[in-house]
């Protein structure tokens, strides 16, 4: 399906640097908020417990919180609604050292005089269980990064794998913001919707660079920002489509399947927002900042056919018992 018949070529290249310019100041709000405020740590990554509780009517939060805190080991619990005014959560930093000790009996027993309720979920991770995760989970994104700079770079060249990469940063940088900007707690569901981001954000470079290549081998000329701006027009109807997709998907996700799953659709979907748009207007211009040459890269491409053509002659003319 094509959503773009014109045979107008856009200039995306000309509209790139008012992208930079608010990516620019979004990375820099994101990386303030990040150092200034931290991430906000769920009990996956920071340990603790988790109590869900559903009350038949709605759920006195004020009492709930003065009864849970009059208790000295839940005196640093946080109360809060869960999805809908019945449901609450309370959290508390502290897990039982006893596996004889069932937290969800003593919540229970703590909220007799509070309504009609039930135990929903209780979650417990220890400290250093949360530790070890949120260590495993920072390497699995470092070598992610790593291995994406490694295969681009042997796909296409040195260049496209550094704009790749920087373009996942762009990425990640702008959705951690994002996620500290509206307090969502970081656990794994998390961290697998940014290492998500990172292959749907690669995914959509990777078709854009491949176009380009492809552009700068069948184009006669030698203007680099040309070429990315007919190499991207020709692909706009398979982003809009993919990108238009994706997010519906996920935003029904985001809307309709429940407060478990609202941080990991929140995360992805500005991912797919700012993943669409970095693969256009952040990676692309960056290749001219990396100084790709469009003739020196054509130069290397001839010599690697004829190359590749030599040793095919060398090949057939040793089958055929002529050497």
């Amino acid at each position: 399906m094509e959503f773009f018949k014109s045979e107008k070529t856009y200039n995306f290249m000309g509209m790139s640097k008012i992208f930079i310019v608010i990516s620019t100041i979004m990375i820099l709000a994101s990386w303030v908020l990040i150092f200034t405020k931290g991430l906000n740590y769920g009990i996956d990554f920071a340990g603790g417990t988790v109590v869900q509780v559903q009350y038949e009517t709605k759920a006195p939060v004020t009492k709930i919180r003065e009864v849970v805190t009059s208790v000295k080991e839940y005196s640093s619990a946080t109360v809060t609604e869960f999805g809908s005014p019945q449901e609450v959560v309370i959290k508390f930093p502290t897990s039982s050292s006893s596996v004889s000790t069932d937290i969800g009996d003593e919540i229970k027993k703590l909220l007799e005089g509070t309504g009609n309720f039930e135990i929903r979920r209780v979650d417990m991770v220890g400290p250093k269980v949360g530790s070890e995760l949120r260590e495993k989970g920072l390497l699995a994104m470092g070598f992610s990064i790593l291995a994406i700079l490694i295969y681009i770079a042997l796909r296409f060249e040195w260049r496209f794998g550094v704009a790749s990469v920087f373009a996942l940063v762009h990425d990640v940088s702008i959705a951690l913001g994002m996620i500290v900007l509206f307090e969502v707690d970081v656990n794994l569901d998390i961290l697998a919707a940014i290492l998500t981001i990172m292959g749907y954000s690669l995914n959509d470079t990777i078709i854009v660079f491949d176009r380009i290549r492809e552009g700068i081998r069948e184009s006669k000329i030698y203007d680099l920002f040309k070429i990315i701006n007919e190499s991207i027009t020709k692909t706009l109807s398979r982003t809009t489509l993919t990108s238009l997709t994706t997010f519906f998907v996920v935003l029904t996700l985001f809307l309709f399947g429940g407060e478990i799953i609202h941080g990991f659709g929140f995360t992805m979907l500005v991912g797919i927002v700012v993943g669409t748009y970095s693969s256009i207007f952040i990676a692309s211009p960056f290749l001219k900042w990396l100084g790709f040459d469009v003739e020196g890269y054509k130069l290397n491409e001839a010599r690697k056919e004829k190359i590749r053509k030599e040793k095919e002659k060398l090949r057939a003319q040793f089958e055929g018992g002529v050497i």
